[in-house]
This record gives structure tokens, C-alpha cells and sequence, in this order.
């Protein structure tokens, strides 16, 4: 696994990226400005792409890739690539199906789906896309050193297709998965939370799916936009 720094942990009431355009966006005569909305919970947040994100507190750290999910604008499912564990020296921590939920733009909080309703809703199609569209989300603290599976799901084509209700997250190991959440209306354009409740705290993480214009923004600028992000989350000087 790729080894990522982790830096001393700071109370910063977390952040997420807010691209803004002519509708919606603070932007320089050079470079735009990063909104960083306030996730209500003491966190640090970091990009770790374009469309991977990370936010982690002194008990739990998750990850996620939601590069499909920003093509998937109007579709019923939305689909997150996720790794998780808990931090260096935190007692290992059984994360079940009802700790984690996915909020939305227009203010809904969405649960996890049973695996029966995964099934149901015949998601092949959407599977054999995230195929091809995905980036890595592989970066953990350096004391995650093996790899498990969050099997919430029984997806097509893994081997054993078979779903658990529950993971052990331990720190030497980094779990990972894929979680699918049916969203009434359809994906919308806008500010995304997922929100996975630990065994004392809850940690939230921000992603936004883009407009087109937002995208074009953010590739332009993205050195620039992760600046600001890591700067924001800087431990304060005395």
C-alpha cells in the first residue's frame, strides 16, 4: 500500500471542497478560492486527486473516489469506491451497515441499502463502467499495512459474491470496498457528504459533484486548490 503522512491531528471543524463558478463561484482574477463548508465534527480533510477525498480524525480515517459518480449525474444509484480503518493505537472496531449514510444537496440522509435491495436493483450495467472508471484511493496511514474487504455488498463477478453485514477495521489493516446508495430524484449536481459513525466519534466525508464548468475549474487549478486545502488544515502556530 502507498504510504501517506499523517500529520499531527488538529480540532478543525472539517471542510470540503466548494468550487464556484459564474453560478455559484469565488474566483480571483488569477485563481478561485476554495469554499470550505463546515462539517460540524473536528476532522482534517485532504485531496488526494481530483476526485478522491480523504477525512480523518485521532480515531478513524476514510477514504473515497467518486470519479464515476461525477458522470452519473440524473441516474438513481450513486456508486463510491471506499477504504477505511482506525487509527495507530485505537482498539480494533466493528464498523456495521447502519454507521454509515451518505448525505445530499438537498439536505436528505440517505442509509446504507440492504444487499437484497443492492441485488433488486440490477446494477451490472453500472458495475461494468466502474470498470473502467475509477481512480486509486489507495493511501493510508503507514500503520495500515494489509489489505480487507468491505463486502456490504454482493457485487457481480468477485469472488466470493457473497455480502456481510459488518467489517473489523484494525489499524494494520486497510479495508476496502465499494458502497451503493439509492438516491430519490437522481444524482444531483452539488455538495455530497459520507458520513461512517466510529465508535466515539463520526467522521464526514466532503465530496461535490461537479459541473462541467466546476470540472474544467478544478483541473486547471487543482495544484493551486490542494494548496489551499492542506493550508486550511495546518496545525495553528502558537
Amino acid at each position: 500500500m502507498n504510504r501517506k503522512h499523517s500529520p499531527t491531528l488538529v480540532a478543525a471543524g472539517l471542510l470540503l471542497l466548494g468550487l464556484m463558478t459564474a453560478d455559484g463561484i469565488a474566483q480571483t482574477a488569477q485563481q478561485p478560492t476554495v469554499k470550505i463548508p463546515d462539517a460540524g465534527v473536528p476532522e482534517i480533510m485532504t485531496m488526494e486527486g481530483a476526485f478522491v477525498r480523504a477525512a480523518y480524525n485521532n480515531e478513524g480515517y476514510v477514504i473515497l473516489g467518486y470519479k464515476l459518480a461525477n458522470t452519473s449525474v440524473g441516474e438513481p444509484w450513486i456508486l463510491l469506491d471506499v477504504g477505511m480503518t482506525v487509527r495507530g493505537g485505537v482498539p480494533n472496531y466493528t464498523l456495521t451497515r447502519e454507521g454509515i449514510s451518505l448525505d445530499t444537496p438537498d439536505g436528505k440522509r440517505i442509509p446504507l441499502p440492504s444487499n437484497e435491495e443492492f441485488l433488486a436493483a440490477n446494477l451490472a450495467a453500472l458495475q461494468n463502467r466502474a470498470k473502467v472508471t475509477r481512480d486509486s484511493i489507495n493511501y493510508f496511514p503507514p500503520e495500515a499495512r494489509q489489505g480487507c474487504r468491505i463486502g456490504f455488498f454482493a457485487e457481480l463477478g468477485m469472488a466470493p459474491v457473497r455480502s456481510y453485514d459488518q467489517v473489523e477495521l484494525s489499524s494494520s489493516r486497510g479495508c476496502v470496498g465499494r458502497l451503493y446508495f439509492a438516491v430519490p430524484g437522481g444524482i444531483a449536481y452539488g455538495q455530497h457528504w459520507l458520513n461512517v459513525k466510529f465508535q466515539q466519534t463520526l467522521v464526514r466525508v466532503p465530496f461535490r459533484i461537479l459541473t462541467k464548468d466546476e470540472e474544467k475549474l478544478l483541473n486547471k487549478n487543482y495544484k493551486s486548490i490542494s494548496k489551499q486545502v492542506e493550508e486550511a488544515f495546518k496545525p495553528k502556530k502558537k
